[in-house]
């Protein structure tokens, strides 16, 4: 289990306070736009690669804080569940790949994430826009989930992610 106790309650504050402003262009029943990236060590990602898969591409705004950390350890603790259902999976932030890997590494994750520091996909999928936190707006990655059938049609969007019990909402 990943080690957040400390920072589940602030965890919770975030998610209360937190809210887009934005949300993606796009809808279940849109082809999922192509992309090309390289994962944290280097390897090059095609959404191409994942046709005749199932595939799970969640973005996140950085690696290593709270909420992002909840996401992705929630996917890792039931990561098998994903695969048995068919899925493979892909993360996807603005940070770069030492920090991606860094990520990995401290907390064990068995999927890939994405290098975009140019927010190339982020912004392909719709998900850099206004967001408000404490009062405060800025622009940044907004916390989305897009689940692609094996035709590279987008089955399910999902925006509202319980970052704590994200595979639940995942599967259903």
């Amino acid at each position: 289990m990943c080690e957040m106790k400390a920072y589940m309650k602030l965890d919770s504050v975030i998610d209360l306070v937190m809210s887009d402003l934005s949300t993606t262009h796009l809808r279940a029943g849109d082809p999922a736009p192509d992309f090309s990236s390289q994962d944290q060590d280097g390897i090059s990602v095609t959404l191409g690669q994942y046709r005749g898969k199932k595939l799970i591409l969640f973005f996140y705004p950085r690696d290593n804080t709270p909420g992002c950390t909840a996401e992705a350890c929630n996917l890792r603790d039931h990561y098998s569940d994903l695969q048995e259902a068919g899925y493979a999976l892909l993360g996807v932030s603005a940070d770069s790949a030492r920090k991606h890997q860094n990520f990995i590494n401290k907390f064990d994750l068995p999927f890939p994430l994405l290098v975009d520091t140019d927010r190339e996909v982020i912004e392909a999928y719709g998900v850099w826009g206004r967001k408000k936190f404490m009062g405060r707006e800025f622009d940044g990655i907004l916390r989305t989930t897009f689940i692609i059938d094996e035709k590279g049609i987008i089955e399910e969007v999902i925006t509202k992610v319980k970052t704590k019990d994200h595979t639940a909402q995942i599967l259903g």
